[in-house]
């Protein structure tokens, strides 16, 4: 079992290249990462190439801009966003309250 409410918080200045503070409880092992990761209005990751994995984030709350090579979605509640190993993608909050969302990343 991933507890995350007993994994510390851990602040990501610049996320991946990206705009404010990316806040994550991450479990982390060679074969995976699994987070619950906190976007504050405006904060971002910026676009960045998936190499060596892919990435599902599925939102729990707000609202999410995504791109996948270069492409725009919008990601609400209930939906996911999927990055193939290979491609590149990035988020954004999009919305004017926090985005909550759980991402999956395992190495391929």
């Amino acid at each position: 079992m991933i507890d995350f409410e007993n994994i510390k918080l851990t602040e990501l200045p610049n996320f991946k290249g990206g705009d404010g503070i990316t806040r994550a409880n991450m479990f982390v092992t060679d074969e995976i990462k699994i987070c619950r990761m906190i976007f504050h209005p405006g904060d971002s990751t910026a676009e960045h190439l998936h190499d060596t994995s892919s990435e599902i984030i599925y939102v729990l709350q707000g609202r999410a801009c995504c791109t996948l090579d270069g492409r725009e979605e919008i990601v609400l509640p209930g939906q996911a966003h999927y990055c193939p190993k290979g491609h590149t993608h990035s988020i954004r909050c999009d919305g004017e309250f926090p985005l909550v969302v759980f991402a999956v990343i395992p190495e391929q």
